[in-house]
């Protein structure tokens, strides 16, 4: 049996700084005099109390670094603990949720897919509302840092070939992800008070303009509001389409900026595939919005570049309720949201770069057959790919194909119909929020959803918010044994 106070130490000292986090939702509730705010304290005190004992009883922890195992069991252990511990708020006061609610809001939030069961947004404290953009928000910064440190070092679905980009250190995982999330947290920071700021310039509220910044900036899409974004059409439509272009591109080719290196940013293969393929869905959806619905220039243009960049981000922010616009528009919003943004972002879903190498593979095997003495290598961003990246993107699309088919299955079995259990599997193994139909579609939340669904969705997040195999890896005989 390996040694598990390493996973534990690191586990109950992000608990508790979670816990000390409470304190500002707490700070906000008595600044708006709600009462609300002792609720935040009480999870605040259980919080730090449980995360510091489990730190203080795995301290004795061994100094030669953390292995392979220990690494798969870390990745998870966090993002179930967290949203565990960041549940406590909304079964302990408003909105006084069921253990099942309030599990499934924290995971929405810390895994950033952004599905909600909560109704009566606008009516909610104020302490609760930021509570839940600030999950989102932490969700954010942490998937950066699991997707830059953690999966290239677990050779995770192809996430390898950015192994040398990730500040390289190689063995020391934890010195590594401390590094990576100082310089992270920095521009992800400044990022969020350009958000915040744009959003007031525009004209939202100082308190609205701050929760959305927050979601925004993690691709999360939390809104304040039961109608999402429609509370805000118009011009912060574009500044939220800006940003979340610029959460869902890779953190490390920010880094270079900062540091005097712009070339890697304008040259990244990923990004410009990015930008390509929402330009073209974006001018697609126009036009048939402008051809169809008879909308005008403007109009089609703002809300088809809004929806379009919500939903391949994974933001899940909805302006319209799309849903009405045709047959076209929801075939196109349901694959797009299994797109996703780059590798190294704040993005979910498959990601380009996948679909690059997928697309190269191709390629090589096209001219395979039809030059069979001639060698063709895939290549990514000018460099040759080595089969075993290959196999790993390979088995990623079939696990996340495969994974997507056996949710649906078992949604339809607790009596839930096609639509909502195809694209309710599809919303938390992509992490994107909003589903299709008329329960779990843009107008409307799962909050009406049994109960057996509502666990298996939250666990569906989990999942895929880890990329599935760091999920799936640590429930596997050999696992243990090794």
């Amino acid at each position: 049996m390996f040694d598990l106070r390493p996973v534990g130490f690191t586990i109950g000292q992000l608990v508790a700084a979670l816990g000390v986090t409470m304190l500002i939702p707490m700070g906000v509730d008595i600044l708006y005099a709600n009462g609300h705010w002792l609720v935040f304290l009480e999870s605040s005190i259980i919080t730090v109390l449980l995360g510091g004992l489990v730190a203080l009883a795995t301290a004795n922890r061994s100094t030669k670094g953390i292995s392979i195992q220990q690494t798969f069991l870390l990745t998870t252990g966090v993002w179930l603990a967290l949203p565990i511990f960041g549940a406590l708020p909304f079964m302990l006061g408003e909105p006084d949720a069921r253990v099942v609610d309030a599990f499934f809001e924290a995971m929405s939030g810390m895994t950033t897919t952004g599905s909600t069961v909560f109704s009566g947004l606008d009516d909610l404290p104020q302490g609760v509302l930021l509570w839940r953009s600030m999950l989102q928000w932490f969700g954010g910064i942490g998937i950066i840092v699991v997707a830059m440190v953690f999966l290239p070092e677990l050779r995770i679905g192809g996430m390898q070939i950015f192994r040398s980009e990730a500040f390289d250190t190689m063995g020391k995982i934890l010195p590594r992800a401390a590094e990576i999330s100082a310089r992270i947290s920095t521009i992800y920071l400044g990022l969020t008070v350009a958000c915040f700021l744009t959003y007031l310039a525009v004209g939202l509220p100082g308190f609205m303009a701050l929760n959305h910044a927050l979601t925004t900036m993690s691709t999360g899409g939390f809104s304040t509001h039961d109608a999402s974004f429609g509370e805000y059409q118009g011009a912060p439509e574009y500044v939220a389409s800006v940003f979340m272009l610029i959460a869902s591109l890779p953190f490390v080719r920010y880094v270079q900026l900062v540091s005097g290196s712009s070339r890697p940013l304008l040259k990244d293969s990923q990004i410009r595939a990015y930008f390509k393929t929402i330009a073209a869905l974006v001018l697609s959806l126009t036009v048939y919005r402008i051809v169809a619905n008879g909308d005008h220039y403007e109009h089609a243009f703002r809300e088809a570049t809004f929806n379009v960049t919500s939903i391949i981000s994974g933001t899940g922010y909805a302006s319209v309720d799309y849903q009405l616009w045709g047959p076209f528009p929801v075939v196109l919003f349901f694959f797009i949201g299994l797109v996703g943004g780059c590798a190294g972002s704040t993005a979910c879903s498959v990601k380009i770069f996948r679909y690059q190498l997928l697309f190269a593979a191709i390629r090589a095997q096209i001219s395979k057959i039809h030059s069979p003495h001639g060698i063709f290598t895939p290549r990514y961003d000018g460099r040759p790919v080595s089969d075993d990246v290959i196999s790993s993107v390979m088995a990623f699309f079939v696990m996340f194909i495969v994974t997507i088919g056996v949710l649906a299955v078992l949604l339809g079995a607790t009596g839930l119909d096609f639509v909502t259990s195809v694209s309710g599997a599809a919303t938390v193994i992509a992490n994107i929020g909003p589903g299709l139909g008329d329960v779990i579609g843009p107008s409307g939340n799962f909050s009406t959803l049994n109960d057996p669904a509502k666990w298996m969705l939250a666990v569906g997040m989990l999942i895929g918010r880890l990329e599935l195999l760091v999920v799936f890896t640590i429930l596997t005989v050999k696992f243990w044994r090794g």
